[in-house]
């Protein structure tokens, strides 16, 4: 994550801009009034999709098993069997 300011950014919008498109680089942009931060749209959407995920119930707990499982345990993944 880099940090610069406003003026900064001015300077080299197009070039932040295609750093965090490219690279996922997230930039923080402070401010007299506060800062934000730039980042790109696949991690917006990776961000979001986590969320989306998290506040379904039951979703974090079968997660957290699963990380504990035994990896012998695993099925291969048939799609002709039913869930």
């Amino acid at each position: 994550m880099s940090i610069t300011n406003v003026t900064a950014l001015r300077k080299n919008l197009y070039g932040t801009v295609e750093d965090v498109a490219q690279y996922n680089e997230t930039v923080t942009v402070t401010s007299k009034s506060g800062n934000v931060v730039i980042l790109s749209e696949s991690e917006y959407n990776s961000m979001i999709e986590t969320l989306y995920l998290m506040s379904a119930p039951g979703v974090y707990d079968e997660l957290m098993k699963a990380k504990k499982a035994d990896p012998s345990e695993y099925e291969d993944y048939d799609p002709t069997k039913e869930w």
